[in-house]
């Protein structure tokens, strides 16, 4: 039960719940579509999929939670100027006519991300796997050579 009184037609959602989907659409009643009402019920949340990205001594490791999505559904590609782009698309459910949908939360369209690689990260060398919807990006990097230093005498 909410304790803040609705504003938007007596939807009850909390605004604490960082799930809810629930927006309140100023143009619902216009002739013309808006970016919230779409009738066809994409929803367009997939578009910011989570991507983890952490160095290690020997990569870069990124980390991109994909549910439901098979490998051949996802594109990694790497760019000439060092950029990395995972890419895919998550099609719409077939809708059958004696349904009734209560709720619709997961999403559906294409996403893609993109992120620029450091000059230390080998492009040759770039792997990719996926395993139970998450998809793993290992960029390795070149070893930075130290300079010689060379210690000198002080007479």
């Amino acid at each position: 039960m909410s304790l803040i009184p609705s504003v938007f037609g007596g939807r009850r959602s909390s605004i604490f719940d960082p799930f809810s989907v629930d927006m309140w659409d100023p143009f619902k009643d216009f002739p013309f579509p808006s970016s919230l009402s779409t009738p066809s019920g994409d929803n367009s949340a997939f578009v910011s999929t989570r991507v983890d990205w952490r160095e290690t001594p020997e990569a870069h490791v990124f980390k991109a939670d994909l549910p439901g999505l098979k490998k051949d559904e996802v594109k990694v590609e790497i760019e000439d100027d060092r950029v990395l782009q995972i890419s895919g698309e998550r099609n719409v459910e077939k809708e059958d006519k004696n349904d009734t949908w209560h709720r619709v939360e997961r999403s559906s369209g294409k996403f893609m991300r993109r992120f620029r690689l450091p000059e230390n990260a080998k492009m040759d060398q770039v792997k990719a796997s996926m395993e139970n919807g998450v998809l793993t990006v290992t960029v390795p990097k070149a070893e930075v050579k130290k300079a010689d230093v060379k210690a000198i005498q002080i007479s």
